[in-house]
């Protein structure tokens, strides 16, 4: 375990490794974000229910996993690294006071977290490359700067790849759950990640949005998990 991510399970060749750039709310000591610390709690801080789906598919052999281990408040993983919702000034109406401006603040978050991160997964997938990256996050049911309710039990996102994606989406759709392909948010917008590691590379790789309220309890997780390790061994059958 490092500040910026942790690995569990083993990571082999030929695998399936679950990478998730927002698996934790964590506050590395140094850090004021100037917020109340029950948003730490939120979706605005992490990707809630990932760490244990992500954790209890990494016991499974030939799975490993690629935790990002600080908040997305403090550093977030899955944007490109001039972006600057890197070290957000707010979120989903919440604003993140401890980072505003700053790009001396910018370039130090880059330095500690960012970059370790980044450049500890690109050695990974070198030295043990996968047949599968599933790229895993959440998605909160209603936005609070909206009232719209989310209708997808999961969404599936990809950027120009959309290999795994189109055999990923059967599959869940005859689970009887809604997909969302491309929502709730397309991954040619939001996809810095797997843009870098996976389309760049010519790696497959599957991204999964899971609805929070499917994955907030462990009774949730694991049937999710059970989903999940089920779909990502066909489709990196398919893609092979």
């Amino acid at each position: 375990m490092t500040e910026a991510y942790r690995i569990v399970g083993t990571p082999r060749f030929g695998g399936i490794l679950i990478v998730a750039d927002h698996a934790s709310n964590r506050v590395p000591e140094g850090i004021d974000l100037g917020i109340d610390p029950a948003l730490l709690d939120l979706h605005i801080a992490h990707d809630i229910g990932v760490l244990g789906v992500a954790k209890q598919m990494a016991q499974r052999p030939g799975t490993a996993a690629f935790l990002g281990n600080i908040s997305r408040l403090v550093c977030d993983f899955n944007r490109e690294e001039d972006a600057l919702g890197v070290v957000p000034e707010a979120s989903d109406g919440h604003e993140i006071p401890g980072n505003h401006n700053g790009s001396q603040r910018h370039l130090d978050r880059l330095e500690r977290f960012y970059h370790p991160y980044h450049d500890a997964l690109s050695a990974l997938l070198d030295d043990k490359p996968p047949a599968l990256i599933l790229s895993l996050h959440s998605f909160t049911p209603s936005l609070a700067s909206s009232d719209e309710q989310r209708p997808w039990h999961v969404g599936i996102l990809y950027n120009k790849d959309d290999r795994a994606a189109r055999l990923a989406i059967p599959l869940l759709e005859a689970e009887g759950l809604v997909v969302g392909d491309q929502q709730p948010y397309s991954g040619r917008l939001l996809n810095a990640t797997m843009n870098r590691h996976a389309e760049a590379e010519g790696r497959p790789y599957l991204g999964v949005e899971i609805r929070q309220d499917g994955i907030a309890d462990a009774a949730g997780q694991t049937v999710w998990v059970e989903r999940l390790v089920r779909v990502c061994n066909a489709v990196a059958l398919g893609v092979g």
